[in-house]
């Protein structure tokens, strides 16, 4: 980043290479899916790294500064279509691997696409301080801290969202994760 402040084209060239596709990915799943609203977003995300290079403070994460960037234009957006806290369409695509969750083998597949339907579904219902706590802790694989910083909130607060979010999620998906006594009598 001190080579970008010092108009250095092939250090730009490279923290775009390095970074582009994370951030399109996150513009695509925190802008409601849509693939041309997320490369507009990353080409105005680069512009701004290009156009105020002297805000990055030397020290700090370059990502976590991107994604404070990112967090801030895609609110900016939520208020310019004036979205609504809950029910809105943006939500993202998350990691969850089989082993997440306890199927019976029947149907496995079937049952994995369902679970992760109805996760999306009910992470879309989330208000968006929740939605995308959630997306930055468990896709985007940040630390606590970072998430901190890039929403501009305390450590604890990103602490309880998170705690709530997938306490409520457990709840919502329970069918998928059954007790050991449910387990056993779908296996039988």
């Amino acid at each position: 980043m001190e080579l970008v402040k010092e108009g250095n084209a092939p250090a730009f060239d490279e923290l775009y290479r390095r970074y582009s596709k994370k951030m399109v990915n996150y513009f695509f799943r925190m802008l409601g899916k849509d693939a041309e609203k997320a490369q507009d977003f990353l080409q105005d995300l680069f512009m701004k790294v290009v156009e105020k290079p002297y805000l990055f403070k030397e020290g700090h994460r370059f990502s976590t500064w991107l994604f404070t960037i990112a967090s801030n234009m895609c609110k900016n957006e939520y208020r310019r279509l004036k979205v609504r806290v809950n029910g809105d369409p943006y939500i993202g695509d998350f990691n969850v691997t089989a082993n997440d969750v306890v199927l019976p083998k029947i149907d496995q597949q079937l049952d994995y696409k369902q679970f992760k339907k109805l996760l999306y579904e009910e992470v879309a219902k989330m208000d968006k301080g929740k939605r995308e706590t959630f997306i930055l802790r468990y896709q985007e694989h940040l630390s606590i801290k970072e998430i901190s910083k890039i929403l501009d909130c305390s450590e604890g607060t990103i602490k309880s969202r998170l705690f709530y979010t997938t306490k409520k999620l457990a709840e919502k998906l329970k069918i998928y994760k059954p007790s050991k006594k449910e387990n056993e009598v779908l296996r039988e």
